[in-house]
């Protein structure tokens, strides 16, 4: 693909997910799909295009808007502020761009050309833009992360909006760290332990894992470190009974069945199939033993009342806004809206009342989203303490931490807070509870 056909394909993608809820390299997959012709350079070259336009967006439309307050946003005038802003190519490059031969896009119009013009000597960044554009978030929760981060949210929202790492999880049932390390250095992948889970690694280089010793043979999962780290904290340990209660594809299914080595049981359920169905192949490949699946019923499965007060360890991570992954999904943040946000703290509060009857008396309940929402953290946990009066303790974060990695916890407060600006992970929230011995939940 030339370059200029490297831009209409970008352009053509940015229209399509303005259309469409989906993320923006499923959108560039199915786009390819059916372009065989396109070559690996030639997809990383119009992905990370994407990629640039959605980390940029709403600086590019503030720009567009102040200079033509009638243009409507879409992929092209989008691109074109992008190579302008963030490229810094001037109007003659642009223009050799958009020439419209072959498969390049259109020539320029006079009204992009004018709009060009008034990007000449401009940088993407500008004094007069407001918070939620200069650090590219949604205005319509600018108050509850203003009241959240304070005088960091601008370092907070940049580091959302950044690249984020690739971290692998080293199961331990197959080997240690050492042996993990040794595996991706014959496959000539650099990588080194993640800061604080002691079952990590992060990748310092590009790399094709699923055709490498070490992933093949189970040795390692691909996992951001923070993930890890709320499935540590859970405190699971080989001998207890644990239920994933949102286990999706498995991922902190097959952590917590590592850290318990392989002793005891899981129950990891969901309630859509198809999220649920890759657990199987991962199991087996990381040679799990102790997990089997539940496919749930939406609001009230009878299999709930028959573990009633039955487990060690609960884990609830939930359906939830995804903010916290905002720098792995750019194009998320635009896609998400204040109705998505309460119809989603309505299925965790309904999820809350379903899993707080299957924890036993002196078991413990790990409430955790991968939001930076207090909607949709600290305040649903609120909402259980005053639900369930008396039922449970909040554990500090620095205890379980403790207790579970040996550790001092890197968080202040009492609750797991995680963030790319602080930790280098992405963003997370857990509540350790546990249950009181006395007293029973009625749900």
């Amino acid at each position: 693909m030339t370059p200029g056909a490297r831009l209409a394909a970008a352009i053509d993608i940015l229209d399509q997910l303005h259309a469409e809820k989906l993320p923006a390299d499923a959108v560039a997959e199915k786009y390819f799909r059916s372009r065989r012709y396109a070559g690996s350079k030639d997809r990383r070259a119009v992905t990370e295009r994407v990629f640039s336009v959605l980390r940029h967006r709403a600086r590019l439309d503030w720009w567009c808007a102040r200079i033509d307050e009638s243009l409507r946003p879409g992929g092209r005038p989008r691109v074109l502020a992008d190579l302008a802003l963030a490229d810094g190519l001037g109007k003659t490059e642009i223009a050799e761009l958009f020439s419209g031969e072959g498969y390049a896009p259109a020539a320029l119009t006079a009204r992009e050309t004018k709009l060009l013009d008034g990007f000449t000597g401009q940088q993407i960044n500008h004094a007069d833009m407001p918070d939620f554009v200069a650090h590219e978030f949604p205005a319509w929760i600018a108050g509850s992360l203003r009241d959240l981060y304070g005088e960091r949210l601008g370092e907070e929202m940049d580091a959302l909006n950044g690249q984020a790492p690739l971290d692998l999880r080293v199961n331990t049932l197959q080997g240690d760290c050492a042996r993990a390390l040794t595996l991706l250095k014959n496959d000539k992948i650099d990588a080194d332990p993640t800061p604080y889970s002691p079952v990590g690694l992060r990748v310092h280089c590009r790399a094709n894992l699923a055709n490498t010793t070490a992933y093949k043979g189970g040795f390692v999962e691909v996992q951001d470190e923070g993930s890890q780290l709320l499935a540590l904290v859970t405190g699971a340990r080989p001998g207890m009974k644990v239920i994933d209660f949102c286990a999706g594809a498995g991922g902190k299914t097959l952590a917590m069945a590592a850290a318990m080595k392989d002793q005891g049981e899981i129950i990891a359920c969901d309630v859509d199939a198809k999220r649920l169905k890759p657990i199987t192949a991962r199991l087996k490949r990381a040679r799990v033993s102790i997990a089997e699946t539940r496919l749930l019923m939406v609001g009230g499965d009878p299999w709930l009342r028959d573990h009633e007060n039955s487990a060690d360890v609960v884990f609830a991570d939930v359906p939830c806004s995804g903010s916290g992954r905002w720098r792995r999904r750019p194009g998320a943040r635009w896609q998400f809206s204040g109705r998505d946000l309460l119809d989603l703290v309505k299925i965790q509060q309904r999820i809350i009342t379903e899993v707080v009857r299957l924890v036993k008396p002196g078991g413990r309940l790990v409430y955790a989203t991968c939001s930076i929402l207090t909607e949709e953290n600290e305040r649903q946990v609120d909402r259980l303490l005053d639900w369930f009066p008396g039922e449970y303790r909040v554990v500090p974060i620095a205890e379980a931490w403790a207790d579970a990695l040996g550790s001092d916890c890197p968080c202040q407060g009492p609750y797991l807070r995680l963030t790319p600006a602080r930790h280098g992970t992405d963003g997370f929230f857990a509540a350790v509870l546990e249950r009181k011995t006395e007293g029973k939940s009625d749900g």
